[in-house]
């Protein structure tokens, strides 16, 4: 390996007398002013040109144990500096995580039943809804039909009894399709929820204490509806909608809150309105 002159040392191999130097090793010295030193040694901190202009020789393939004969340095080529390779290093490209690391987990599209388990919940729970809005509309199975509808609301204490049945068939009949299809979701799952809020403060009005499971009041089959009502607010339809486009078909969001808590009061808002009653009178507090 050549050395490398410094300030007051022995000129390199290549200016002795009958060496001419070369013109990379002229530019070095007029550009360093003190002798040839490493790329870094510039007051710019960058690469001289040369270095990143000149061509790099082909590295052959080694034996093992087996000397280079066309590598820079110690068994090559004679009179070629081996630390000139050294500006042309670069650092490897990064190895990929195995199996596509955070992104392939975070964006794993597999949902295994999950999507068949949220079909089903949507059919039990829009099917009963759609059961009682039929019963309530068109008198089928064994039900009152419309004006049977009307006065079962008189006699249960409803103002407007036309308009209070109005709403609960049509928040019965509608919603139950639309949550069986899978087809505005939100909408549909908040409208069964008002409509069996306000069966669930009716019934528990109509006697004091708690009547989840006893009495002629008992709340208890409401209670389980609206909590599916609930479930499917927050968890979406799943794909086997036709929801299964939008984004809160498998990722609701924020949305899910403003759907419940509008649900909530129009539940409260309808109940005061058109019955204007207390339906948690003898509950705890509520004496």
């Amino acid at each position: 390996m050549s050395a490398k002159p410094r300030n007051g040392s022995a000129p390199s191999e290549s200016a002795r007398p009958g060496n001419s130097p070369s013109t990379a090793e002229q530019r070095a010295v007029s550009t360093t002013a003190g002798g040839v030193g490493s790329p870094y040694d510039f007051p710019t901190g960058q690469f001289p040109k040369v270095a990143m202009t000149k061509e790099i020789p082909a590295m052959a393939s080694v034996a093992p144990g087996d000397k280079p004969t066309d590598t820079p340095g110690p068994g090559g080529p004679a009179g070629v500096d081996d630390d000139r390779t050294y500006s042309y290093a670069s650092i490897p490209p990064a190895g990929t995580q195995p199996n596509g690391g955070l992104r392939r987990r975070n964006g794993d599209g597999r949902r295994g039943t999950l999507d068949l388990g949220l079909f089903i919940l949507r059919l039990v729970v829009g099917g009963t809804f759609l059961y009682h809005g039929l019963q309530k509309l068109t008198g089928w199975f064994d039900g009152p039909g419309m004006d049977g509808t009307k006065e079962m609301m008189e006699q249960g204490g409803w103002d407007h009894p036309s308009i209070a049945a109005a709403l609960v068939t049509a928040g019965e009949v509608g919603g139950g399709i639309l949550l069986i299809l899978g087809l505005a979701t939100p909408l549909a799952a908040g409208a069964v929820l008002a409509v069996i809020l306000d069966a669930w403060m009716f019934k528990q009005g109509m006697h004091p204490d708690f009547q989840y499971s006893q009495g002629p009041g008992a709340v208890e089959l409401d209670t389980v509806l609206a909590g599916a009502a609930i479930a499917i607010i927050f968890t979406g339809p799943g794909r086997w909608a036709l929801d299964r486009g939008r984004s809160w078909a498998t990722r609701p969001g924020a949305g899910s809150l403003v759907v419940l808590v509008l649900a909530f009061a129009a539940a409260i808002f309808t109940y005061w309105y058109l019955q204007d009653g207390n339906p948690l009178t003898g509950i705890g507090p509520f004496e």
